[in-house]
């Protein structure tokens, strides 16, 4: 096992701690291991400089959808403090014109009092198609809804449409990289995780069969090991 590192974990779009449920145990032996809390920014810099003010000097960093555009601008801001990284179902391109439409959609229907209704939108880009009807993991989907408000999704719609492309970014990513993705991630497709991995030198790729979006609750072993060797491994 690799000396101890302090991991920090960063949730997506309208998820909360929940996200990482069964990764917290299965990681916690690698070193400490903190969910960050990206609710009070609506910038993704900004963003990024709460959660470094109050992480570690140097620690391990995943992140999953929104989680990994966070990384992303943290990479921007701290690179020498990032000593691994995970992104897990993301991007690095910026919002296409058809994306933020439909993300100030949500943001209008949220503000007139119908948020309630967006973990029902958000289901079908998250969970794999033969997984939308799971009672369990529809039911973390709307509980990681509720704690995260309509004020903190806003905030979140908003810092992800103005987010840069992070492709130029990718040749300068230094430390020991794993890029993971669900195969049936309708979100942000395996070409897209598949365009990180080849830009970032040493970069592992992992597809994880019969899987979403939300990959960490749908198939959290194949996950649990995926981040297990990642914490070990060399790029």
């Amino acid at each position: 096992m690799a000396s101890s590192v302090p991991i920090l974990l960063v949730p997506g779009l309208l998820c909360s701690a929940r996200l990482y449920g069964p990764q917290i145990a299965a990681l916690w032996p690698f070193g400490p291991v903190a969910v960050a809390d990206h609710r009070h920014d609506a910038d993704m810099t900004a963003i990024a400089a709460r959660i470094l003010k109050d992480a570690p000097p140097r620690f391990a960093l995943a992140g999953l959808s929104m989680g990994g555009y966070i990384a992303f601008a943290m990479l921007r801001l701290a690179p020498e403090r990032i000593a691994r990284l995970a992104l897990l179902d993301t991007s690095a391109r910026p919002d296409t014109p058809e994306q933020t439409a439909a993300r100030k959609m949500q943001i209008a229907m949220a503000q007139a009092g119908r948020f309630g209704e967006i973990p029902a939108l958000s289901i079908p880009r998250f969970l794999h198609r033969n997984r939308q009807h799971d009672e369990r993991l529809t039911s973390i989907v709307h509980q990681m809804a509720e704690e995260t408000g309509t004020d903190a999704f806003v905030r979140q719609q908003d810092a992800i449409m103005t987010r840069p492309d992070s492709r130029p970014l990718l040749a300068s990513i230094a430390c020991p990289t794993l890029v993971l993705v669900g195969d049936g991630d309708e979100a942000t497709p395996p070409e897209l995780n598949k365009e990180i991995a080849g830009g970032i030198s040493g970069a592992k790729l992992v597809v994880v069969p019969e899987c979403g979006h939300l990959s960490t609750l749908e198939k959290p072993e194949a996950v649990n090991a995926a981040l297990a060797d990642w914490l070990t491994f060399k790029s």
